[in-house]
């Protein structure tokens, strides 16, 4: 191997032309020759048997080249790479220039790690949210409670918003019944939202025994065989229940917590409230110093070190994804994707990622900062208490290189926040909005796209249940579908 030219071109990649010499090439030749004969047929020799001059007369001298330089470029390219102490950090790009029985030169494109301009690093400011607990906060975290210990009582009277209908139900169009519009025993919330409009609205002001006719019309935006078509659903009511709420008191708080009293339980929810909203307060103003770091830095990234970044994050992903007993391609298939589109929406915050990891490697070399073994060693203690775990264990898990980077990265951050200065925040700010979650962000696994959450209880039978939205009716008991629900066209988050 020897290299014949080094230059350097622009996103932080150099170019170098790679010559292999006749000999070795002829080595990779004769040793492909041997490893593939014996899928040749060449007529008058037994299988394996043709003299590899006479494959090459009749398929032609350069039959085994292709083979032979897959069998060769990689070490070489290692070699060359190392010679010229380049700090690869992407996937390179290859060209053959010329082979025959001399030999080969190739070129690549090498991804190297880019020299970063740091800018400011210390004295970054961001403002940090106080963490604000109310009375009506701890109210609203008590609601869960509360709605776990209310019961369902049943009333003689009309129903009305907000009981729960136990009802049979049948669905006609054309005075025809169609598929999936039966169920009977069940338990609808009214107001709840869970069955298509018009349904729940004409349910109130029935009695327990009562029948009744819906006209119901389907919206537009239903599944075809349904949208827009005018129904008839047969309705009779069997029971109507009132939700009866919990008294509020020191023995609510002895049934739903292990608190004594009530206001021993409410302090804690209010401690824990204000303990999640510092933990918040303090991650995104550290995530703000963070995005002023990286505002600050300039660097040429070549677009190879964000690819690797991505695959990193996409076998993440899949692995956590097949811990949870799913296949990833199932899952791509549940939330309507593909891989490209997974990648497409992973690359932002992979280009983030590696901008941080670029950003403190420069403060840990502009800090001078170092890891030593006695680091690591303690590290890998630490993890080991954590995850319960053997010291061996967790070294074979995991290489000391990775922790000890992993240590100086972390050791930049903290010096950079422990530089920063909380600010004020703006006076005239807009109302702030959460941002939607990047799939790829963690890519976490997620789960089958969440029906909207209602009290509406599953049907005692089984059947389908057609009237409810597709996105709030619960399944019933034996799981299948509601092909009558009310299709929306608000996307799962991601």
């Amino acid at each position: 191997m020897n290299v014949t030219s080094v230059e350097k071109k622009e996103k932080s990649t150099v170019e170098l032309v790679i010559e292999v010499g006749a000999e070795e090439f002829e080595a990779a030749v004769q040793k492909v020759y041997l490893k593939t004969r014996n899928r040749i047929n060449v007529p008058g020799f037994r299988k394996g048997k043709a003299p590899r001059k006479i494959i090459e007369s009749m398929y032609g001298t350069g039959v085994f080249y292709e083979d032979a330089i897959n069998e060769v470029y990689p070490a070489a390219y290692a070699e060359a790479v190392a010679q010229q102490k380049l700090d690869e950090v992407g996937y390179p790009k290859m060209e053959i220039v010329s082979v025959g029985k001399e030999g080969f030169t190739f070129k690549a494109i090498v991804s190297v790690r880019p020299e970063v301009k740091l800018g400011t690093y210390k004295g970054l400011t961001a403002p940090k949210e106080a963490a604000k607990v109310t009375e009506k906060d701890v109210n609203e975290e008590l609601k869960p409670y509360i709605d776990r210990a209310t019961s369902l009582v049943a009333v003689k009277r009309k129903a009305k918003k907000g009981d729960t209908a136990v009802i049979d139900f049948e669905g006609f169009m054309d005075g025809k019944p169609f598929e999936g519009g039966k169920g009977e025993n069940y338990s609808l919330e009214l107001g709840s939202g869970a069955f298509v409009p018009g349904f729940e609205e004409q349910v109130i002001g029935m009695k327990a025994g009562e029948e009744k006719d819906l006209n119901i019309t389907f919206p537009a935006d239903y599944v075809a065989d349904l949208a827009g078509k005018d129904v008839i659903f047969k309705v009779k009511v069997n029971e109507v229940k009132e939700a009866v709420k919990p008294e509020l008191d020191d023995e609510f708080a002895k049934d739903v917590s292990e608190f004594e009293t009530l206001e021993a339980f409410k302090k804690d929810l209010e401690d824990k409230l204000t303990k999640s909203r510092e933990e918040k307060a303090q991650r995104d103003y550290e995530e703000a110093i963070i995005e002023q770091l990286i505002a600050n830095m300039e660097a040429e990234i070549p677009e190879t070190m964000v690819d690797v970044q991505v695959d990193k994050m996409m076998d993440d992903f899949a692995a956590r994804v097949s811990a949870q007993g799913m296949k990833f391609e199932d899952y791509l298939q549940m939330m309507g994707m593909n891989v490209d589109m997974m990648r497409a929406s992973a690359r932002p915050n992979a280009d983030k990622q590696v901008k941080v990891e670029l950003a403190l490697a420069a403060v840990a070399e502009a800090e001078k900062f170092e890891i030593t073994d006695e680091d690591v060693e303690a590290e890998i203690a630490r993890l080991a208490e954590q995850y319960k775990l053997e010291v061996a264990q967790v070294k074979q898990a995991v290489a000391g290189a990775d922790l000890a980077h992993d240590l100086k990265m972390k050791k930049a951050s903290d010096f950079v926040f422990e530089n920063a200065k909380v600010g004020k925040a703006k006076k005239a700010a807009a109302k702030k909005t959460e941002a939607k979650e990047e799939v790829a962000e963690e890519i976490k696994p997620a789960k089958k796209p969440a029906a909207k959450k209602t009290t509406t209880k599953k049907a005692e039978d089984g059947e389908k249940k057609p009237a409810a939205k597709k996105t709030t009716a619960k399944k019933a008991e034996d799981g299948e579908k509601k092909p009558a629900a009310k299709k929306t066209t608000k996307k799962t988050e991601e």
